[in-house]
């Protein structure tokens, strides 16, 4: 695939859009050759419970969005930088790219959103860098991005100090061990955790480590829970659970028949018509 850097351009009077003086997510998309796959099933299981279990009550539907393992574009001096984080969350977009097209990535230029809390599950070759442990961190002088040459930083400093993403969010899950950072006066500040859960305030709604079964594997993992202190269930939860409540209730209505029934026998055995006023 070719792709085409449009950036700069002629300036105009009025200027041009940037949907068509720069690259949209049709011209970076979020698939990578060179990469390989994801690295195991939780990686696919573990965000994709993060999007079935989020309720926000304070957004319509068609105004959130959540990605995994999508193309993050952030850059508009280098076009072809991104990263990919494993889960996010952008609030206030339309659900749909320009409100009618399934996104290919995610391009901040264009949106002009950044995410509202990113999820990264780490492991053992990505972990230094989503922790930003890596001893050749540079900071990225906003002022001059070409100064950062062919190098682009490092995923810890474009989610801390380019996009200000409000609060990330690590899973280990080879530790089980959940951590919360928010963006504190420009930088990333780790939360104290009560009991492995944490309230978003923004969100009314909070992020806990759960001990559950999950496409077929119980383990613990990360879901939403809401103001109650109650786990929110999948669609197939709610959906099991109003079989059962259905059940339950044709059960309660067979029982209910049945003692009616063993009643009119006794009255009958006791030369009462059960049916007589």
């Amino acid at each position: 695939m070719t792709y085409y850097i449009k950036y700069p351009t002629q300036q105009t009077d009025p200027p041009r859009p940037p949907w068509e003086t720069l690259p949209t997510m049709y011209d970076l998309p979020s698939e990578n050759p060179e990469e390989p796959g994801l690295p195991d099933e939780f990686h696919d299981f573990q965000p994709q419970l993060l999007s079935a279990t989020l309720r926000l009550k304070e957004y319509a539907a068609d105004k959130i969005f959540t990605a995994t393992d999508m193309n993050l574009y952030y850059d508009v001096h280098h076009q072809l930088w991104y990263k990919r984080p494993d889960w996010f969350l952008v609030l206030g977009v339309p659900r749909l790219y320009k409100g009618t097209d399934l996104r290919l990535s995610y391009v901040i230029w264009q949106e002009g959103i950044s995410p509202f809390v990113v999820v990264e599950l780490l492991s053992p070759g990505t972990e230094k860098e989503d922790l930003g442990m890596l001893p050749d961190l540079k900071e990225p002088d906003l002022r001059a991005p070409d100064r950062l040459g062919d190098r682009p930083p490092k995923k810890w400093q474009v989610y801390e100090q380019i996009l200000r993403i409000p609060y990330y969010v690590v899973f280990d899950r080879y530790t089980d061990r959940f951590r919360v950072f928010h963006l504190t006066s420009g930088r990333y500040q780790e939360l104290d955790l009560s009991n492995n859960r944490f309230w978003f305030p923004d969100l009314n709604l909070g992020l806990g480590v759960w001990q559950g079964i999950y496409e077929g594997c119980e383990r613990l993992w990360l879901r939403w829970f809401d103001e109650n202190d109650e786990w929110i269930p999948t669609p197939e939860e709610r959906a099991e659970a109003a079989e059962n409540a259905l059940v339950h209730e044709q059960q309660q209505t067979l029982n209910e028949r049945q003692r009616a029934d063993r009643l009119a026998e006794k009255l009958r055995a006791l030369g009462i018509d059960p049916e007589s006023e």
